[in-house]
């Protein structure tokens, strides 16, 4: 007869075969999930635009941030990463990316939401390139699964512009 160690065995090779099958058919069945996700964001004021004594720009400003998230949560996942992002091109860099605000997303009930806030992180551009500049405000997210790979993607809002002088 087999021994209680060799039946352990071959019972925890089939619980753990059976915990890796169901672990990839829920990666793969987040696949078919159709995302819609929307986002509005509104900038309210801009509190100052001033150039610190170092010589760099520095901007403030009050936002209005609006999301639906709710598609992107699904049996799978166990949170969502959110940050709003400002994104604009200088001489030196093609892409500048400064992130205004951020939070974290723990269930579905939350992924709709309203906030008026001002930017969270400092808002600062090394040099004197801001003044009149136009950027882009984009809302980037990184779904977290149970299981998986874990995925991220963006909505980008064009048409805002910076103030042509320093306030």
């Amino acid at each position: 007869m087999h021994s209680f160690g060799y039946r352990a065995n071959a019972l925890l090779t089939l619980a753990i075969t059976i915990l890796a099958f169901m672990c990839a058919f829920a990666s793969l069945s987040d696949n078919f999930n159709s995302l819609t996700p929307t986002a509005e964001v509104q900038v309210l004021n801009i509190n100052w635009f001033q150039k610190k004594p170092d010589g760099d720009d520095e901007v403030s400003l009050t936002l209005n941030i609006s999301a639906d998230l709710q598609s992107l949560f699904t049996w799978n996942t166990k949170q969502v990463f959110v940050f709003l992002a400002a994104e604009y091109e200088t001489p030196k860099n093609a892409l500048n990316q400064i992130s205004l605000w951020d939070g974290i997303i723990p269930t579905k009930e939350h992924a709709k939401f309203l906030i008026h806030t001002t930017n969270k992180y400092r808002f600062v551009d090394q040099g004197s390139n801001l003044r009149g500049k136009g950027f882009n405000l984009t809302l980037h997210w990184h779904v977290m699964p149970k299981t998986g790979k874990m995925s991220a993607n963006k909505l980008v809002m064009t048409g805002y512009r910076l103030p042509e002088s320093y306030r």
